[in-house]
């Protein structure tokens, strides 16, 4: 069995490096056993947030980033960031961990646009080619992944879907866009031995489950109409763990299963224990992997694990016994205090202070210039904020819809221009919003619809105006 199987530079388009299936194997053309044993390239053409750190999908992060940085910057930033996330150096490194494959996960935005479909662009097989042919020079296979496909294909956040409904199984517009960019990959790759082969869909979500399959034989076609010999790699409806609709298998076809241990994700407990109301132990793990793989070893076709969760048994450096901290759910604030200064602060998943409790020491005041004149405080019952301080007044000409934005029934503080806190790591209005009055606005607000404060103005630190008191 050849775990990495690297080639000479001059050789790395020899076709004896090229993979197939031998019954529930995968082989060379010489006859080489080949087990994939690689990683998965996330965050580069397809920006998931548990990757990079921003509470969203990647289309909502680009926009923030454009409008923040100017489309001039932006297009810059992406350039740069799209040539050197992945190098010869990455791949070097991958091949000396004796791994020999990188699993490319990337977005459809990169091939076509929206308002333009069906009419693809040059840059995004660019990509392709320059990280195909950096992993060959390594002996490196690469598994081309549809991470994000047109009209989402499922319902979560790394198929660059804000809406938390699926498209692509009820518009054969979406479908055909699909088709479409395969048989543009397959007739581009078709000849390139280093491609391991084709991964259609990641992690699809066909609520019905009637549709999915139809589709795979269409795709199926589709491929082998202008590539008879890659491996299509085609992952299990429900997120790539229900194989139970599909009939025999495709020729040429690889099952892909994502297997996730329940021990592993940010809510659970500690291993071995309970994770979910289960106990989760070595039998358990492996008990479900059997049966997340029943398909593949019923109908004796490989089996590969396309993606997998670790257990965490010591998090942080690891104390036996010590929890992980889940993190807050995108859109709601933080419950989460940090310190400074004597001072809670609370901090929402954007990184931003938000209003919220405060420790309670004497001497802390609104300085005199954010504090609002006689006469200046608003509507009746809206003046004051807090125990120190008044809500200034909203400049004139100011939109009613940017007032009233946030949390019902509380409208934020009008602000002067936009600054940046150093701490906080991103620009945001230097207002003052804070106090118990605003705290039960948000515990009415989440209780009602489960969303976050999104208007709310967060705070800017309090500057002391004296001596400082002793603690009660």
């Amino acid at each position: 069995m050849t775990l990495n199987p690297r080639r000479d530079p001059l050789t790395m388009h020899d076709e004896s490096a090229r993979l197939h299936i031998d019954g529930d194997r995968l082989v060379t053309a010489s006859g080489e056993t080949v087990r994939l044993r690689g990683v998965g390239l996330g965050g580069w053409m397809n920006m998931e947030n548990f990757i990079t750190g921003y509470p969203s999908t990647e289309e909502l992060q680009r926009a923030a980033l454009r409008r923040v940085l100017g489309q001039d910057v932006y297009d810059a930033f992406f350039e740069r960031f799209l040539e050197v996330f992945f190098t010869d150096d990455d791949a070097r490194f991958l091949a000396d961990l004796g791994m020999n494959s990188v699993r490319v996960p990337f977005n459809y935005r990169h091939f076509e646009d929206d308002d333009r479909p069906m009419r693809l662009k040059e840059e995004g097989f660019l990509l392709l080619d320059r990280v195909i042919e950096t992993c060959a020079r390594h002996g490196l296979y690469t598994v081309l992944d549809l991470h994000a496909a047109p009209g989402y294909h499922n319902q979560r956040w790394h198929s660059d879907n804000p809406t938390h409904r699926s498209l692509f199984w009820t518009h054969r517009h979406f479908q055909d866009r699909v088709v479409h960019l395969w048989e543009a990959l397959a007739d581009r790759y078709k000849d390139n031995p280093w491609v391991a082969g084709y991964n259609p869909l990641n992690e699809p979500a066909d609520p019905s489950g009637e549709r999915i399959g139809p589709f795979y034989e269409r795709l199926h076609a589709a491929i082998r109409a202008v590539d008879p010999s890659h491996v299509l790699f085609l992952d299990g409806n429900r997120h790539a763990t229900d194989f139970e609709l599909f009939a025999d298998p495709l020729p040429g076809t690889v099952y892909t299963v994502h297997d996730y241990a329940l021990a592993g994700f940010a809510d659970s407990g500690d291993y071995p224990g309970l994770s979910r109301g289960r106990h989760v132990d070595r039998d358990y793990l492996e008990a479900r992997f059997l049966e997340r793989a029943e398909y593949m070893r019923r109908t004796g076709t490989p089996i590969w694990v396309g993606e997998f969760g670790p257990v965490y048994s010591t998090p942080y450096g690891g104390r036996p016994g010590a929890r992980r901290r889940p993190l807050p759910r995108a859109g709601r604030p933080a419950r989460h205090l940090r310190r400074v200064r004597g001072r809670l602060e609370p901090v929402d998943v954007q990184g931003h202070r938000v209003a919220g409790r405060r420790s309670r020491r004497r001497g802390l005041a609104v300085p005199a210039q954010d504090r609002a004149r006689p006469g200046e405080e608003g509507p009746a019952g809206r003046g004051r904020v807090g125990r120190r301080g008044h809500r200034r007044p909203a400049p004139a000409g100011a939109d009613r819809a940017d007032r009233g934005r946030g949390v019902p029934g509380f409208r934020p503080a009008a602000v002067r221009p936009a600054a940046v806190d150093p701490r906080a790591g991103a620009a945001h209005p230097a207002g003052r919003a804070h106090g118990g009055r605003v705290r039960r606005a948000l515990r009415r607000h989440r209780r009602g619809t489960g969303q976050g404060a999104g208007g709310l103005v967060p705070v800017r630190p309090l500057r002391r105006t004296g001596p400082p008191s002793p603690r009660r």
